[in-house]
């Protein structure tokens, strides 16, 4: 469950039950929607409450990720973009 000490911004997790989701079970689901739709505050929580090295390991096998956020947790990991799944799949996509 989401600890008392961790209050994301309200809009965040819009889709889920705040009461069931556990930030271990669900560190994926964190860390994608976080930097896609999260504020600042919410960006420091994470890296507070997951660390550097576990949201990089996370960020790395995530498959969708908005171009800011891959920036934002590539620049802060100091990873490069094209090391992460989404990188990939960005390239891939057909942009008109």
């Amino acid at each position: 469950m989401i600890s008392d000490k961790l209050s994301f911004s309200t809009n965040l997790f819009w889709d889920a039950d705040l009461s069931e989701l556990d930030m271990e079970q669900h560190a994926s689901y964190v860390v994608e929607r976080v930097p896609d739709y999260g504020d600042w505050d919410d960006r420091k929580l994470i890296c507070q409450y997951y660390g550097m090295e576990k949201i990089k390991s996370i960020a790395l096998g995530i498959r969708s990720m908005e171009r800011k956020s891959l920036s934002f947790i590539a620049t802060v990991t100091n990873t490069p973009e094209n090391q992460f799944r989404c990188y990939t799949l960005l390239q891939s996509k057909n942009l008109h």
